[in-house]
């Protein structure tokens, strides 16, 4: 069975068991607990693999946004994802004057909705083995398997593996990715 049916089953299942007021554990992030009964943000701050994307998120002003109501679906890349950018990238963009550019990197990695892998697995099927997911940035992403991957090509051609799928969030749904992802 390939990754992404394991995780669309898994997914199905703990969302029906969420549905019947059981406790679901989330997968650790970071080496800390996800919470299902916090939003983004919240849950964000404690990964030690996400110290980089929350700063980000911090530059660009989108705190409160990533705190509201939702829902969103968020593709995350971790520290290691942001090191392979060239040297001096992130601390480029964090700069003031490139709030602009940082908030257009960021929000590409963010969807409207609630998409669990299970969702997206369904929209691969139904495209014929892609999936275009509009990001809140406005360009496209396009989800595929490849082997037992999810992988999402961003709109220069660069691709991006989800590593941990399905992080529940009071106000969406945290992937994991290892590649940032460029508009």
């Amino acid at each position: 069975m390939t990754r992404l049916p394991l995780l669309a089953a898994a997914a199905a299942a703990a969302l029906a068991l969420a549905g019947a007021g059981v406790a679901i554990a989330n997968p650790m992030v970071g080496g800390a607990a996800m919470y299902p009964t916090k939003t983004i943000v919240q849950n964000a701050v404690n990964s030690k693999d996400h110290t980089t994307l929350v700063a980000a998120v911090k530059a660009a002003g989108l705190v409160d946004t990533l705190s509201g109501p939702g829902p969103f679906t968020v593709f995350a890349p971790t520290n290691a994802a942001f090191a392979k950018l060239p040297a001096g990238t992130v601390d480029t963009l964090v700069m003031p004057e490139n709030k602009g550019t940082l908030t257009n990197v960021l929000t590409y990695h963010v969807v409207r909705g609630r998409l669990t892998a299970a969702a997206i697995a369904a929209r691969i099927r139904a495209g014929g083995g892609t999936a275009t997911l509009t990001t809140v940035q406005g360009e496209p992403l396009t989800a595929r398997m490849h082997g037992k991957w999810l992988v999402l090509t961003d709109a220069k051609g660069g691709t991006s593996r989800v590593t941990t799928a399905n992080v529940l969030q009071s106000n969406g749904v945290i992937h994991v990715v290892d590649t940032v992802l460029m508009p």
